[in-house]
């Protein structure tokens, strides 16, 4: 039989020494983790940085593990210029905007050059930029612009971040066949240089063509026409619109073979023409009154025409309802 005294007086000892054990495993646990918790991580600064118009932030010029936030520090340099910091000079941005994270616990160079991304800006991307602005600004709706450099356009050396255009000078005219066109270009927040150029120009749009002569009085689903590709650079005036099933059409003048067709040559197709007898309507409530009269001029559903009273000879104007009725407005 064991000796229960001998266990009893031997395992007390035993059983302190896991419990010290135990605690000193927790304390030097603790112990490490408060040492390493006060020992800042190193941040390294880059030599040389590259940034856009936006400014300075510090993920760009500063390495870290785990990486910094996205803190902008300072403003970007000029475009073509650059700026140098120091170590110190880092810093200080960074207390300024987040004094948590300053540290002095610095690796790598002792101060970095910032300057802008750039890349080259061509002759093409030059055309599209100048196209995209006089086509909002100025050719709106009339069509599709299409440019071209009438010299050669020197590549330029401009910042490689989104770039606007701003239009200084234009012929009177506006946007011809061929012009001088002065503009600006910026970035966000500066203007990046001024530049002139001639410039060629043309403006396409899908237009009504008379295929042949066309009469006054002839209804466009009857007439020879078709729509087509043209440059309208040259015409001012509003432009035909129309479906070619609108049989409600008619020309109000006679057009020209290949003429494009403004809009001032089509009108509703007249339901009641000059000379023509109608009949005169006046309403009011439950009372009623219809008179003869003669037609002055032809008329569409809806237009004002002006009438003489067959009776009294008295001129008059209403409103054409249909090819037999005009209403007279009290």
């Amino acid at each position: 039989m064991p000796n229960t005294q001998y266990l009893v007086r031997h395992s007390m000892p035993t059983r302190w020494m896991l419990n010290f054990g135990c605690w000193m495993f927790v304390f030097n646990l603790a112990f490490a983790i408060r040492t390493d918790a006060s020992v800042t991580a190193p941040v390294s600064l880059f030599s040389a940085a590259q940034v856009d118009g936006e400014g300075i932030f510090l993920q760009q010029i500063v390495k870290a593990a785990p990486p910094l936030p996205a803190l902008k520090l300072s403003d970007a340099p000029a475009f073509g210029k650059t700026t140098e910091l120091s170590r110190t000079q880092v810093n200080n941005l960074i207390a300024a905007v987040a004094p948590d994270l300053a540290t002095t616990n610095w690796t790598g160079p002792e101060s970095i050059r910032i300057s802008r991304r750039a890349r080259t800006f061509g002759e093409s991307e030059m055309l599209a930029l100048l196209s995209a602005t006089l086509q909002r600004d100025l050719v709106k709706d009339k069509g599709e612009l299409e440019l071209a450099f009438q010299q050669p356009w020197a590549a330029q050396i401009l910042p490689d971040e989104p770039l606007t255009l701003k239009i200084l000078g234009l012929p009177t005219a506006g946007v011809t066949p061929s012009f001088i066109i002065r503009f600006e270009i910026h970035a966000a927040h500066e203007t990046i240089g001024t530049f002139q150029a001639s410039v060629q120009a043309h403006v396409w749009r899908e237009v009504w063509i008379a295929h042949t002569s066309i009469k006054r009085g002839e209804l466009t689903d009857n007439a020879d026409i078709a729509r087509e590709r043209r440059d309208v650079i040259n015409i001012r005036e509003a432009l035909a619109n129309f479906s070619i099933e609108d049989s409600a059409l008619e020309f109000a003048e006679s057009v020209s073979a290949g003429t494009p067709l403004p809009a001032r040559v089509l009108k509703p197709m007249a339901v009641i023409h000059r000379g023509q007898t109608a009949n005169a309507l006046v309403s009011d409530g439950a009372l009623s009154i219809t008179m003869k009269v003669i037609a002055l001029e032809d008329g569409a559903p809806g237009q004002i025409i002006h009438f003489r009273n067959s009776s009294s000879a008295r001129s008059l104007s209403g409103k054409v309802l249909n090819d037999q009725t005009i209403l007279i407005s009290l």
